[in-house]
């Protein structure tokens, strides 16, 4: 069992998903296989304006999210079932496939996304 420990920088990322003046997502790989994420969002930012596009244009988000809501207020709403759910600071959230979801208001979102080893 490898005792090191391992720390990794979103400055410093080995992906970055760029939405030019809407924001962007930030992604750090580490050795064994977890990921993590700093999504910034800008007000006005929508996942079907957006992040869909730099996705292949899916008819909704196909990933499966977990994380922390650092700043702003993101409502995100599940297709199939119309149910709509704000996300806001302090909140510790998970996301399952098949949403779309919006900023709303004047504040840009903040978020810290988490990702298992695969």
């Amino acid at each position: 069992m490898d005792n090191a420990i391992e720390i990794r920088r979103f400055e410093n990322p080995d992906e970055a998903l760029d939405m030019k003046e809407a924001g962007g997502i930030n992604i750090v790989k580490m050795s064994h296989g977890t990921t993590g994420m700093r999504a910034v969002f800008e007000p006005g930012w929508t996942w079907e304006k957006n992040e869909k596009p730099l996705l292949g244009s899916p008819d909704t988000c196909p990933m499966h999210h977990v994380g922390y809501c650092l700043s702003g207020k993101l409502i995100v709403r599940m297709v199939q079932t119309e149910k709509v759910t704000a996300i806001t600071p302090g909140d510790f959230f998970e996301i399952p496939p098949g949403h779309d979801a919006y900023v709303e208001g004047s504040e840009k979102v903040e978020l810290i996304l988490f990702g298992a080893p695969s």
